[in-house]
């Protein structure tokens, strides 16, 4: 079977009918709650009423019963107990609007005095003198009591009646009660559901803002959207999204530049390749076509640099977004990385040394980072900082709470004017210029990963003779003052 059109299938229902259904459902639960109790408590109340009333009346029948002592004529009453109550009396004790009432007045032994003698006694516990009870008598709830009337002799008064009024009184109880809840309901859910709407007016501006905005335009949402909410949550939102479109301007503002200096940096190695590759085709010599293969291949490898470098400077460019930083010993990291330049040291006739690598240094710091800032920085000091003879030192040593790691050379160096220069991009000295082995990126990405774990990159000349020192310096992992940081600040550069 064939799937549904797109337009065709449902979609969740919108927040302002979900909050508005859980509210209702919430309000409704609550009103049926409020009911259940409402009746559970006007039942309580109103039987404690009646049974009140019903018991005033089983006292106000003891009342009437007189005598004791004697026995009648008739051998009835064996107490010399009697109700008494004329027919007029008894009519009237027994009349009710809306019961049927029934009483009988029982002797200490038992014995029937007066009344229904069909209505029995219910049972009283020790310590008590009356007890209600439920009693079913001719197809009717009744509800009775039993009084028991201390004295000389003692006797015992039960009184029943029906139980229709105080249903009645109970139902109507509910039906005005819950009315009232109801109505309450329909105004406080009217009250709730604007005040959705009014508090999620501001999102659906923010959403609207969003939905007719170009592709293109990553400018922040404007401050009336987000201002003008009564809920800071709105206003995070648009703070969120403002941060967003700052992140991905910044990403997409990285992918273009990182497009353009590849484009401007490639162009050249490119036309050389192509040209060397036409004067080689046009020759029968293989002489000349060894030298513009060689050619091609230098070519080839100054432009694979230039790929490389500007990759990195991309990835650092972007790398504040999410950086994980963990500690590490500097010192086994740095050995790692000399242990690798020194076979294209000792090929270049370059004396390559290190000092203070001897302690562990602890840094928080990414590993990667640190061997992209030696590469860069050993390679440029290999490329352009040999002197007579040539010698590079690379010195570890703790300063202030921090790891200094310098790259020292023995070349020309460079004064402070172009020092600064030097750090920005495509920028490169009169060395690099006329070697022609550079893009002048290399100092730029050892500053953007310096920044990215909390150090720093300063070029200065070197301490003794010409030269020039490159040092970072990056936060120890944790920070030590004693004897001993002080003797390895006090070494020096």
């Amino acid at each position: 079977m064939p799937a549904a059109p797109a337009s065709s299938q449902r979609h969740p229902p919108a927040l302002r009918q979900r909050i508005g259904r859980r509210v209702l459902l919430s309000l409704l639960l609550i009103w049926g709650l409020g009911s259940a109790v409402m009746l559970g408590v006007g039942n309580h109340f109103v039987a404690q009423a009646f049974d009140r009333a019903l018991l005033d009346d089983a006292h106000a029948l003891a009342a009437l019963v007189h005598g004791g002592g004697l026995r009648d004529r008739d051998g009835q009453g064996a107490s010399g107990l009697r109700l008494e109550l004329t027919p007029r009396e008894m009519d009237l004790l027994r009349f009710d609007q809306s019961e049927t009432v029934w009483f009988a007045v029982y002797g200490p032994g038992g014995n029937f005095i007066a009344g229904d003698r069909d209505l029995t006694a219910g049972t009283i516990t020790p310590g008590s003198t009356h007890a209600f009870s439920q009693l079913a008598r001719e197809g009717l709830e009744l509800r009775r009591v039993t009084l028991l009337t201390p004295g000389t002799p003692s006797f015992t008064v039960v009184m029943a009646q029906t139980t229709a009024e105080r249903t009645h009184l109970l139902r109507r109880l509910l039906v005005y009660s819950g009315l009232a809840q109801l109505w309450l309901l329909v105004v406080l859910g009217s009250w709730l559901l604007r005040g959705i709407e009014r508090d999620l007016r501001p999102l659906t501006a923010l959403q609207d803002a969003v939905d007719q905005r170009d592709a293109a335009d990553l400018q922040p949402l404007p401050q009336a959207l987000t201002q003008r909410a009564d809920s800071s949550d709105v206003q995070r939102l648009g703070e969120a999204l403002d941060g967003l479109l700052a992140r991905v301007q910044h990403s997409l503002h990285a992918q273009r530049e990182f497009a353009g200096n590849v484009a401007h940096e490639l162009r050249t190695p490119l036309a050389g390749i192509r040209a060397q590759a036409a004067h080689a085709l046009a020759q029968d010599d293989p002489a000349v076509w060894r030298s513009e293969l060689e050619g091609i291949r230098a070519s080839e490898q100054r432009a694979s640099r230039t790929v490389d470098q500007l990759l990195a400077l991309a990835r650092a460019a972007e790398g504040g977004i999410a950086l994980a930083l963990q500690p590490m010993d500097l010192s086994t990291q740095v050995r790692d990385v000399l242990l690798r330049f020194l076979p294209r040291a000792d090929a270049l006739g370059v004396d390559l040394g290190a000092e203070g690598l001897e302690q562990a240094v602890e840094v928080r710091a990414s590993a990667a980072l640190v061997e992209g800032i030696l590469n860069n920085l050993l390679d440029n000091a290999l490329r352009y900082g040999r002197g007579h003879p040539p010698r590079i030192t690379v010195a570890l040593q703790v300063q202030d709470g921090h790891a200094v790691l310098g790259v020292i050379d023995n070349g020309p160096g460079v004064d402070a004017a172009l020092a600064q220069r030097l750090l920005q991009r495509w920028a490169q000295g009169d060395q690099g210029m006329r070697l022609g082995q550079g893009a002048g990126l290399g100092l730029s990405i050892v500053a953007r990963y310096a920044q990215l774990m909390g150090g720093r990159l300063a070029l200065d000349p070197a301490p003794h003779g010409p030269g020039l020192v490159a040092s970072v310096r990056l936060p120890l992992a944790r920070p030590t003052e004693g004897p001993e940081a002080a003797a390895a600040g006090a070494a020096g550069l």
